[in-house]
């Protein structure tokens, strides 16, 4: 439960358009596709999605770390990490699986990227399902427990010399894509109204500096 009374206190160390901002991107935020980097190793790859995810919508980001650590950096992010949700697998054992688990449980279908299974076209992505889309490791793609469990395959039409691209690249020109047919389709594609609460609150915090002390002295005077 937010703490309304709290909130209020908070919203007070920011401006009214600082405040209209954050509402105004929450009205564009979904969770009807989400993201899957698996064992991402080049943090300028990893950066760039994130801030891929922030600009077109996508609230959050699963990064599986089987072999490598998933590191973002933020002169690549631009800080779009900070408004994101990036939950990360790396207990030991398979990480691939555990995440593709929990996305089952969660409703979305898993979609691999890549060019060389029997894959759809991007322009014939059926985009009325809940989607994961799984982005594999550089030069290697998507692991064989990925390509086993995945409910289908998406790649991206190419016609040149050249067989791959840039993950970036490619979670830039698919989410680009499939977010915007999402917003010009009838799909219940926005947040819930809760949700959009959870994150509100969890923004705001994050804009204030010495937030911590600043609800210390709040709790103080209001006990």
């Amino acid at each position: 439960m937010i703490d309304q009374k709290l909130l209020e206190y908070f919203e007070g160390y920011l401006t009214d358009k600082r405040k209209q901002t954050f509402k105004d991107v929450l009205s564009q935020r979904t969770r009807h596709f989400t993201v899957v980097l698996e064992d991402i190793y080049q943090a300028h790859n990893a950066s760039a999605v994130v801030r891929t995810c922030d600009i077109f919508g996508v609230q959050d980001i699963h990064a599986i770390e089987n072999k490598y650590t998933n590191k973002v950096s933020r002169h690549v992010a631009k800080g779009s990490q900070k408004w994101l949700n990036i939950k990360r697998y790396r207990e030991d054992g398979d990480n691939t699986t555990a995440c593709l688990n929990h996305l089952k449980k969660e409703g979305y279908q898993i979609i691999g990227t890549t060019p060389h299974n029997n894959s759809c076209m991007l322009q014939e992505f059926d985009i009325t399902k809940k989607s994961a889309f799984v982005f594999g490791v550089e030069a290697e793609g998507i692991s064989d427990i990925v390509k086993d469990n995945a409910d289908g395959f998406l790649k991206i039409p190419m016609v040149g010399f050249t067989e791959s691209l840039n993950i970036s690249v490619a979670a830039a020109i698919i989410l680009q894509d499939v977010t915007t047919k999402l917003r010009e389709s009838t799909i219940n594609w926005q947040l819930t109204d809760q949700e959009k609460k959870v994150l509100y609150f969890d923004w705001v915090k994050k804009t204030i500096k010495n937030v911590d002390k600043i609800e210390e002295y709040y709790f103080n005077n209001n006990a």
